[in-house]
């Protein structure tokens, strides 16, 4: 296998979502034809992760009603139960603003209030009205809006459908990426003066999730293989709304419009748990709060076992739920065959977002030079250890703005860092790995290993923990990395080879597994979203850090810590 092309463009952006889009515009609306942009996506731009978001994006809109940029702070890092870095969270709550103003310039339909301002719902850990929402289609809109206003450039290329399998890096600065054209069956080669990783989280890792197919961690990765160290990876936020049997969304806007839930006794169950914030407690509380009425018997059976809870919106009007919350109805009357108007919605705690991922500094710069990441791939950290609702839309826009800037700044400043012979050399390396693992013709099928995976993720590495599963699990994550080896991949034609991204996609998640078992192996507290039933405490001696996950020579995982940053406000215990 050889590189049949190479691509140069001044800025790459890998990820076409909200946080790759925004970068992209921001460098169009900031530098114009002065730099040019490649946008490489595995998916068609629109069919991005991003469009599921559903509920809303967090800013502070409000002040002279009573909210605040202070106010917004202390939800945000009390809610990451004080493992985000509280100047990064600052800086975070004072830029949005702008960023919702500047999408209503731009043309997104944001809903209304009856004085014409932009409306707002509840959300949990929120401790005011401040997530700005279009119905509950909220991603989909800022997407929509993003792209339309995108057109208006001309100092971009996009490259759809282009599966990216490694990042390049040579003297710790960002040299190339390669990616097999899935139209055309290429492998090429892209050269950049910087590198922006937008490529999402890795949900993907669980079988019941959220996330679109597509969401399979590669930036992640190919980052941690091209020696970028990821961090915070063992916090996996658990959604408390996952839609029984299927998985998909119910936005925390639901309870936000007054949604309420119950257990099979009809009890609002929340008052043993958060009797103050009750429905529209953090997200780690509501499930934990769902999963331990489910395992002590007030839960429904379900199907697979996946037994549930009720969300009830019936006493909220057919009017309401049409206007508010429309995707919603859809949704449950197709997925589950319940009309939420009439009868309740089945759910239980779902995978749904990483709070950790590439390791950047409050600009998004990570250790290497020249590469930038933005959006949920990266961990600035503004989450910690648990991401408040409609955190995540806000985090994609600002650092895709932040990033988008630097790295135009960057590229002007300078040259191409490596000759295109010196770069072709690592890239044919890749591509001989690549054609390696086409040609396997072993006795694995790689279907059933990315099944066990997903598999053991869900019941091992869950919203309970204990050391006792996640060393059984380490176990038998390594066991299927070993078995990966003797992989049989069936379609051997590079265009469209489906089997082959698969493929891909599995090793690619079972390099984060390992990851993410071995960090929450090592952190024996429970903090937010990682619990530990065998260590049920906050421990702030030992571990007030942030994990970072280093790749050895020998492609083992050594994991490292640094201090979290605390400017302003002192770990307290977290109560609601």
């Amino acid at each position: 296998m050889k590189i049949s092309r190479v691509y140069k463009h001044d800025v790459i952006i890998l990820g076409a979502g909200l946080a790759g889009l925004r970068a992209a515009v921001e460098i169009g609306r900031k530098f114009g034809d002065r730099v040019d942009v490649g946008i490489v996506s595995k998916v068609q731009l629109m069919r991005a992760h991003s469009v599921c978001a559903e509920g809303g994006t967090a800013a502070v809109l409000r002040p002279e009603e009573g909210d605040s940029f202070e106010l917004h702070a202390w939800d945000t890092i009390k809610g990451s139960d004080f493992l985000a870095d509280q100047d990064a969270v600052f800086r975070f709550v004072k830029l949005m603003p702008y960023e919702i103003l500047l999408l209503e310039h731009w043309g997104i339909p944001w809903a209304r209030r009856k004085d014409g301002k932009i409306a707002a719902r509840a959300f949990g850990g929120q401790s005011f009205v401040r997530t700005n929402f279009a119905q509950d289609k909220t991603g989909f809109f800022e997407m929509q809006t993003l792209y339309d206003t995108l057109q208006r450039f001309t100092n971009y290329k996009r490259y759809d459908e282009f599966f990216a399998t490694s990042i390049i890096v040579k003297n710790n600065k960002f040299a190339g990426l390669t990616a097999i054209d899935l139209v055309n069956g290429e492998f090429v080669l892209f050269i950049g003066k910087a590198l922006i990783i937008a490529t999402g989280g890795a949900g993907r890792l669980y079988r019941f999730t959220t996330y679109s197919h597509s969401v399979t961690g590669d930036g992640l990765a190919m980052a941690f293989r091209a020696g970028l160290p990821l961090k915070d990876m063992e916090f996996i936020q658990f959604h408390p709304t996952g839609l029984v049997p299927s998985g998909i969304l119910i936005t925390e806007g639901a309870r936000g419009e007054g949604g309420y839930l119950r257990n099979r006794f009809g009890e609002r169950f929340m008052e043993r748990y958060a009797p103050k914030m009750m429905e529209l407690a953090p997200r780690d509380i509501v499930s934990r709060s769902i999963m331990t009425e489910i395992e002590e018997g007030r839960g429904f059976e379900g199907p697979e076992g996946l037994d549930y809870v009720h969300l009830d919106l019936t006493h909220l009007g057919k009017e309401k739920i049409l206007e508010r919350l429309p995707l919603i109805r859809e949704l449950a009357i197709k997925f589950a065959g319940v009309d939420p108007v009439k009868e309740p919605i089945p759910i239980r705690p779902v995978a749904h977002y990483s709070m950790g991922g590439i390791h950047t500094d409050i600009d998004g710069r990570t250790p290497v030079e020249n590469i930038f990441a933005a959006g949920e791939a990266a961990c600035v950290s503004v989450h910690g250890a648990n991401r408040l609702g409609s955190n995540s839309t806000a985090e994609c826009l600002v650092w895709g703005r932040i990033t988008g800037e630097l790295s135009a700044e960057y590229a002007l400043s300078h040259e191409f860092m490596f000759r295109e012979d010196e770069v072709l050399e690592d890239a044919e390396k890749e591509a001989k790995r690549i054609e390696g693992i086409l040609n396997k013709n072993g006795k694995e099928n790689p279907y059933e290993i990315r099944n066990e995976l997903r598999k053991i993720m869900d019941t091992h590495v869950g919203v309970f923990r204990t050391g006792e599963k996640l060393e059984e699990a380490l176990r038998i994550v390594r066991n299927l990395k070993e078995r990966f080896k003797d992989i049989r991949i069936v379609d051997k034609d590079l265009r469209w080879n489906t089997d082959l991204v698969s493929a891909l996609e599995t090793e690619n998640m079972l390099d984060l597994a390992e990851i993410v078992i071995l960090g929450a192996l090592m952190r024996e507290e429970s903090r937010g979203s990682h619990f530990r039933r065998d260590f049920p405490y906050r421990d702030d001696e030992r571990f007030l850090k942030h994990t970072l996950a280093y790749r050895n020579e020998d492609g083992s995982v050594r994991i490292d810590y640094i201090p979290v940053n605390i400017t302003y406000w002192k770990p307290v215990e977290r109560k609601y």
